[in-house]
């Protein structure tokens, strides 16, 4: 069976991991990025008409300032960030399992929508208004180095996946697991094989990558 190589910063790679490991997987720990809070300031919230959460990471560093925002509702992408969004007092009202793109195609009217989001983020092309408000930063690793091997890697961002083609010394040598469609395509060309997970959700990923370890 091959190696699995986790790209995502912690705590989310520590989490990855685990499930990894209970599935009978040989993981290994290879964080690309390491998240940091950002001063920031919450705006009024009678602006908008509801939050939009794409990670996690924005309610892991988001801050005091998060609770002056709790009365409106929230939109999360995944399971994994509407959990912590909850978590956080935020009431959910719609979880996305693909993207954001899919997220807002299923939201009625335009509506007014703050994105918590990071300092690398994408704006999305919508019919809504959507006012994005950076509270963290993925800053990449000095030390990160991908080892040379036949190995699969997961990739969770289109940002991991780029970073991830920069580094790794034989593409011909590493299959891709992706957690998206942008994701898959942010790697590049070139590698031995490269699949995408049907759902925006790390148990489907790994899904995805418990096959490609087994080939």
């Amino acid at each position: 069976m091959k190696l699995l190589l986790v790209l995502r910063p912690e705590p989310g790679n520590r989490a990855t991991i685990e499930r990894a490991n209970a599935m009978g997987l040989d993981a290994l720990p290879c964080p690309l990025f390491s998240t940091q809070p950002v001063e920031w300031t919450a705006p009024d919230p009678h602006d908008f008409d509801a939050l939009l959460f794409t990670s996690a990471n924005a309610l892991r560093h988001g801050g005091e300032a998060l609770a002056a925002l709790t009365r409106l509702p929230a939109l999360a992408v995944g399971p994994a960030t509407a959990h912590a969004a909850s978590a956080s007092g935020f009431n959910v009202t719609i979880t996305g399992g693909e993207d954001v793109d899919a997220l807002l195609e299923a939201l009625p009217g335009a509506q007014r929508l703050l994105h918590l989001t990071g300092a690398d983020h994408r704006h999305p092309e919508t019919r809504h208004f959507i006012e994005p408000m950076i509270v963290y930063a993925s800053v990449p690793l000095e030390a990160a180095i991908i080892p040379p091997g036949d190995f699969v890697a997961l990739v969770h961002s289109p940002r991991a996946g780029s970073h991830l083609a920069a580094l790794a010394p034989d593409r011909g040598q590493v299959a891709i697991a992706a957690i998206s469609a942008r994701a898959a395509a942010a790697c590049g060309p070139g590698w031995a094989a490269l699949a995408v997970s049907a759902e925006f959700s790390d148990s489907a990923l790994l899904a995805v990558a418990a096959r490609l370890c087994q080939d």
